[in-house]
């Protein structure tokens, strides 16, 4: 399904996924209200969600199509390189986050990976995220475990 509040920019997304046969556009929406409403009639498998637009935006109509339990993946595509887009998608639920410019090759492979249950993000928003949570993660090195029980070597399991 593709949603966006520009129709030419529909009409050259659809021609794009029409063109391959193992997609079709089944539905299409100008603002993330109807994106909600149809995305509950249609289920599509995957949801195109541009970010801007009136009334409601892609990042709230992401996040109520994921908080439905709706088995369609969100593939939010902009024309915005922000962080604030990026992580806000990703933290609606989106199942991936590209720009508008994207070669329609790895559009469509984004879109294949999307319906598969992979996740599919914009190599220079791939940089900033690592950048942004690299150290969040968990050193590996340090004991796991409650303090005060050890890791695995503490039992003599490992």
């Amino acid at each position: 399904m593709l949603v966006d509040d520009q129709p030419l920019l529909r009409m050259g997304f659809r021609m794009v996924l029409d063109s391959q046969v193992d997609l079709s556009v089944v539905g299409e929406a100008g603002n993330g209200a109807e994106a909600v409403a149809l995305t509950g009639t249609l289920r599509p498998d995957v949801v195109l969600m541009d970010v801007r637009m009136p009334g409601m935006d892609g990042i709230e109509a992401t996040s109520r199509i994921v908080a439905a339990g709706s088995a369609s993946r969100v593939l939010i595509l902009t024309t915005f390189d922000l962080d604030e887009y990026a992580f806000a998608g990703l933290r609606a639920g989106a199942s991936g986050f590209l720009l508008k410019d994207v070669p329609p090759a790895d559009l469509l492979s984004a879109i294949r990976a999307v319906a598969t249950g992979d996740a599919v993000v914009a190599p220079s928003i791939t940089r900033r995220l690592l950048d942004a949570f690299a150290h969040r993660l968990p050193d590996p090195a340090a004991p796991s475990g409650p303090a005060g029980t050890g890791g695995p070597e503490a039992t003599g399991g490992g």
